[in-house]
């Protein structure tokens, strides 16, 4: 709103998104990727408090009727800044923008932060330094709604062996990799019967890699696979790090 009242259109909205906003841990993902922007000289601007929630929570528990209200709310602020291109740290919004918004009139350029990223540095405009993580074994928990969903696999692969010369995968990985336990809604519900939680059973599979950094580029994964290596006593020697926290470490921000 500040920006267009100075008669500036920005090229991008960065979507914060609800766990940017009130997630006290996913907070520090969204700063360090804003810092990286910035960085970048990104033309960027954000909704505030117009920001609200995509609706795709609502759509996943089976309330399609709050889902359209909430995405044509959306639509309309949209509409009234002339937004034409949407950055995402959340898969889940990525998703629905990308995927499921058309279908109301919603039809965006829509770019997951991990593509633009891979964009800066295949032009050589992001140097990241290797030598960041050099020793550090690091491994990716692929979220669905990156992988399997819209099959984006190699940037956050390539992203990570830029900062470290020690990436190993999990077991499951990429088309194969396990859910964290928290999509489709799950995230909002109380666990059903059953011998082990998924969060456990994805930790446990990061665990067997012997990595001291298990990246992650979804907000509901990052609260799963916390909340996994609290479960295993392993909070305080494993570190849970989202990929855009990473490559602000890598620059220094």
């Amino acid at each position: 709103a500040e920006k267009f009242a100075k008669g500036e259109k920005p090229e991008y909205l960065f979507w914060v998104g609800c766990a940017g906003a009130f997630d006290d841990r996913y907070k520090k993902v969204v700063r360090a990727f804003t810092k990286v922007l910035t960085y970048l000289n990104i033309d960027f601007a954000v909704l505030g408090k117009e920001e609200t929630c995509t609706g795709d929570p609502a759509r996943r528990a089976g309330n399609e009727m709050l889902y359209q209200m909430q995405a044509l709310t959306v639509i309309e602020t949209l509409k009234m800044y002339d937004v034409k291109k949407i950055i995402t740290t959340c898969p889940h919004c990525f998703n629905i923008f990308k995927n499921e918004y058309p279908d109301l009139g919603g039809n965006y350029e829509v770019i997951n932060y991990l593509e633009l990223i891979k964009k800066y540095i295949d032009e050589g405009k992001l140097k990241l330094d290797s030598d960041a993580f050099k020793n550090v074994r690091i491994t990716y928990h692929d979220p669905c709604y990156l992988g399997r969903a819209n099959e984006i696999y190699s940037e956050p692969r390539q992203i990570l062996k830029e900062i470290t010369h020690n990436f190993k995968e999990m077991e499951r990985h990429k088309s194969f990799a396990l859910c964290c336990g928290a999509g489709g809604a799950q995230m909002f519900k109380e666990a059903e019967k059953g011998e082990k939680e998924i969060f456990i059973e994805r930790a446990e599979e990061a665990l067997r890699t012997d990595a001291s950094v298990i990246a992650t580029a979804c907000p509901f994964c990052m609260t799963m696979i916390t909340d996994g290596l609290k479960y295993k006593n392993k909070e305080t020697e494993i570190k849970n790090l989202d990929i855009a926290e990473l490559i602000a470490q890598s620059l220094n921000l």
